[in-house]
């Protein structure tokens, strides 16, 4: 069977699991959602949720829902706060536990996104793609993703959006299979959560060099 974006999984299935396992897991996802819902409450003043714009398919700007776990004040006299420092307690341990993502399930049962694929990054990151880093969007994004399962904010933005360009390129129910047990292995040693000590994960400012011949050379071993 054809793998990539055009192949018969990714167009004509992939979605339909999507529903279904979205559907499913909306059972044990709305209760926990509830109880974080209360914590994020009870500790710190702000709504819950975090909604944002993000760029999906294409490039088509739809809203993204998670859990909030960081205070909303930026800075403090005067002095911008980290990523590390604006999180919370309730916000530490949702994080540690990936239920954050969880509001996310709606995005998936909406259309926006897909349980496995690229992850939505900030629209102000658009016009900073190269050609090649910008074909991480010719997919829904997703939840987790290939990057997400083999290092995460632990990869530079040139080996995130490699790994993103090459999910593209060879998507297939056998390799989303795969992301998923290795996602949810991931979750349960809480690996690549941060990338430093005060950081989640700089910010992108556009790469340093062109990348295409390496991303399009580069292979990675799937063993399905």
């Amino acid at each position: 069977m054809r793998k990539g974006k055009d192949g018969f999984y990714c167009r004509y299935v992939k979605r339909a699991l999507d529903l279904l396992l979205g559907v499913l897991l909306c059972i044990p996802a709305v209760p926990i959602v509830g109880i974080c819902y209360l914590g994020i409450k009870l500790e710190t003043h702000g709504p819950a949720f975090f909604l944002q714009e993000r760029p999906g398919k294409d490039g088509k700007i739809f809203l993204l829902y998670k859990l909030r776990t960081m205070i909303e004040e930026t800075e403090r006299d005067g002095v911008e706060l980290s990523d590390m420092e604006r999180i919370t307690k309730v916000g530490r341990v949702i994080r540690a536990c990936s239920f954050d993502e969880l509001p996310q399930i709606w995005n998936v049962l909406k259309g926006d996104m897909s349980f496995i694929g690229p992850r939505p990054l900030l629209v102000e990151y658009l016009p900073l793609y190269s050609e090649v880093q910008m074909r991480r969007h010719d997919v829904l994004p997703g939840i987790s993703g290939w990057a997400q399962v083999n290092g995460r904010n632990e990869l530079s933005w040139e080996q995130k959006f490699e790994r993103d360009v090459w999910y593209v390129d060879h998507v297939s129910f056998g390799l989303d299979v795969k992301i998923l047990w290795m996602t949810i292995r991931n979750v349960f040693q809480r690996s690549g959560v941060n990338a430093g000590v005060n950081e989640t994960m700089i910010k992108f400012r556009g790469s340093p060099q062109p990348d295409q011949a390496d991303a399009e050379t580069r292979e990675y071993e799937v063993v399905i």
